[in-house]
């Protein structure tokens, strides 16, 4: 397994976006195998999620070397939009009261 992690980290973007698209087909076959109830499938299953979740992070490693500037002002203008988002409307509730209506 160490082998499998050092081959990841040594790979380069373009290497890291075709592997990410292939375990994702794999994982969605990995998947129909398992409804279909063949055991060995779920361990494959479990290591092509582990190893997906590898080959993300790393994408993502690289992205944030790549542009850190323009990721920490992303990452702020989703912040800002995420607690605009999270506000409570500003309506008033009596007038939509049907217990109240006159």
């Amino acid at each position: 397994m160490p082998r499998r992690i050092e081959k990841i980290r040594e790979a380069g973007v373009n290497e890291l976006n075709a592997q990410q698209k292939e375990l994702t087909e794999q994982i969605f076959r990995l998947r129909f195998q398992l409804t279909t109830g063949q055991a060995e499938a779920l361990k494959r299953l479990r290591e092509a999620r582990k190893d997906l979740a590898r080959v993300k992070t790393l994408l993502r490693a690289h992205e944030l070397t790549a542009h850190p500037r323009a990721e920490k002002t992303s990452a702020s203008a989703r912040h800002t939009a995420a607690a605009i988002a999270a506000r409570p409307a500003r309506t008033s509730m009596r007038s939509h009261d049907p217990r109240k209506a006159k």
